[in-house]
């Protein structure tokens, strides 16, 4: 397939290549029941080309067709307390903030549900959500809420669908014609007065930090407030608002359908510049940065573990080339998760438990967000392994 050479988001050509990796899982989050399955799962490039014109980010040799959204695609975080905190905790201020009571609610990319029937409890809300992963075994309505789930992907079809809040979370950035889809999210509001909530990974923080754990194959489209703001309203979307989530890993802006001329220009889209800032210098960074682990890695002073088996240690793995002597596997608390093997590695994926036999000498936590409650596990666990997260350069001790 030969790379997209026009930006997705505003329709620019000239992309800029800055970061290429070859041959990664081209799913990260699929449960895999054996090692030989996960060493032979499916592969694709990702070529990263920033747009000069408004500051967005996309694989360049995205294939759509390598991916895979079903029943084994397992994502969510939500057996995690702090991650249930923040949700119930977004939900409370989404409801309040927008008077979400006695509403149509239409979530674009539900996962397993667990957000829209959130949103639907608080406000006594009917609710539809899309998602081809959605598995209703593990998050059914309860009797009296007016709430179904629809196991496809959203699309012009599903026009008649009524919204009064559309909430577009954590999907956006899996979209390689981010234009295209949101133009048609647009027009199949219509007339109505709807409000648009979106939420995706900052592309500003992953760039400045060069958080490589976050740039894996599903994630073919990376925006920052210009980007997103800019895409907006060439969609027909009025920008309220914009804002950072979970310690400044999510850029989330809300919108409306009203004229997108009328709104006012959001502080945030000053950032602009910094985005092309931010990419002139990724290279260098992920240099310094495989080095550094590369080099803690390789001293082999015992066994080391990754605490997050997703898309984030799967990318952790996959970019440094670590095998089961660098890393001995990788933890997760998702019981559905334990027990597999990572796509690419074939890394065993195991419970908190298995550790007390294994005795780590160190933990990676791959979201530094969970840091204390992996703290908090571990010693629980009676162990006391040095614990380091993805975000560490220079800083680790041996």
């Amino acid at each position: 397939m030969t790379p997209r050479t026009v930006c997705p988001s505003c329709g620019s050509g000239g992309l800029r290549i800055f970061h290429r990796a070859a041959a990664v899982p081209s799913n990260s989050c699929i449960l895999l029941e054996s090692r030989r399955a996960a060493l032979a799962y499916p592969r694709g490039d990702i070529t990263l080309g920033g747009c000069p014109e408004c500051g967005f980010v996309t694989n360049t040799s995205f294939v759509p067709a390598l991916t895979e959204y079903s029943g084994r695609y397992e994502e969510t975080q939500g057996f995690s307390p702090t991650f249930r905190s923040f949700h119930r905790e977004l939900a409370e201020r989404l409801v309040e903030r927008f008077d979400l009571r006695d509403r149509d609610i239409l979530e674009i990319g539900c996962g397993k549900g667990e957000f829209l029937l959130l949103l639907c409890e608080g406000g006594r809300n009917r609710g539809v959500g899309f998602d081809p992963a959605y598995r209703p075994d593990r998050n059914a309505p309860l009797p009296g809420q007016d709430v179904r789930f629809v196991r496809d992907f959203y699309s012009e079809r599903h026009s008649g669908v009524p919204a009064d809040f559309v909430c577009c979370k954590m999907t956006l950035e899996h979209i390689p014609d981010t234009a295209a889809f949101l133009s048609m999210v647009r027009r199949t509001l219509g007339d109505r007065d709807a409000t648009l909530f979106l939420m995706v990974p900052d592309a500003t923080r992953i760039l400045n930090e060069c958080a490589f754990e976050d740039i894996y194959y599903e994630h073919c489209s990376y925006f920052g407030p210009a980007s997103m703001a800019r895409l907006l309203r060439e969609c027909g979307f009025r920008p309220l608002e914009m804002g950072r989530e979970y310690d400044g890993q999510y850029l989330v802006a809300i919108a409306d359908t009203a004229d997108p001329g009328s709104g006012d220009v959001l502080a945030l889209e000053g950032e602009g510049a910094g985005a092309t800032a931010a990419i002139q210098g990724f290279a260098e960074r992920f240099s310094r940065k495989l080095s550094f682990w590369r080099d803690l890695l390789a001293r082999g002073d015992g066994p080391t573990v990754l605490w997050g088996s997703g898309s984030k240690g799967v990318a952790f793995l996959t970019t440094l080339g670590l095998d089961e002597n660098e890393i001995a596997g990788a933890v997760d608390i998702n019981p559905h998760r334990q027990g597999t093997f990572m796509p690419g590695t074939g890394h065993r994926i195991f419970a908190p438990e298995d550790l007390a036999g294994l005795r780590p000498r160190r933990v990676i936590a791959m979201n530094p967000v969970y840091r204390d409650e992996i703290a908090g596990a571990l010693a629980d666990l009676g162990l006391s392994p040095q614990l380091l997260t993805a975000a560490e350069e220079g800083r680790a001790g041996a």
